[in-house]
């Protein structure tokens, strides 16, 4: 191999194994998988269901009806900003090799339970800036909302498990 061959276009020399370009492709995979189901939790689920559809909640409903229905626009942006990195990181590690699906999947199912874990425990409980509906016992809704979000985290860690690298010794 001649050295142009063996350096890349920024004159660093080429590398190869785990870690080419300083860049992980395991790493990159779950991150992306992970913020794919953040991005998807958000957008598709919270924001198209409760918002939109059944109407129960906005992301912040301390304030006017105005002021909910522009934070669910930024709330929106953001959750398809999350989406579509995720979705260029996915394109980035597909570019370089191979994906592992089954990891991709994991990491998917653990951001979509992360996502409303955090959202049922900080937004709802914490900052109380909005709940899952108004006017009703809350304890069965948050019983199922952050019961699921703990179940679907569990199910995408378990399936990362088995699905991460295994290390080898030199």
């Amino acid at each position: 191999m001649s050295s142009a061959e063996a350096n890349d276009r920024r004159g660093a020399p080429a590398r190869s194994g785990p870690d080419r370009g300083g860049i992980n492709p395991a790493r990159r995979t779950i991150l992306s998988g992970f913020l794919f189901g953040c991005g998807i939790a958000a957008s598709m689920i919270d924001l198209f269901i409760f918002h939109l559809g059944l109407q129960w909640h906005h992301f912040y409903d301390l304030s006017t009806t105005e002021v909910a229905l522009t934070a669910d626009g930024f709330f929106h942006a953001f959750g398809w900003f999350i989406t579509i990195w995720g979705l260029f990181l996915l394109a980035d590690v597909r570019r370089r090799g191979d994906v592992n699906w089954k990891r991709w999947s994991g990491a998917l199912i653990a951001g979509v339970g992360f996502f409303q874990l955090f959202d049922g425990i900080v937004d709802h409980k914490i900052l109380r800036i909005h709940q899952i509906r108004y006017d009703v016992d809350l304890l069965p809704y948050d019983a199922i909302w952050i019961g699921s979000a703990m179940v679907l985290l569990l199910v995408g860690l378990l399936i990362l498990w088995p699905a991460r690298p295994h290390r080898t010794d030199t």
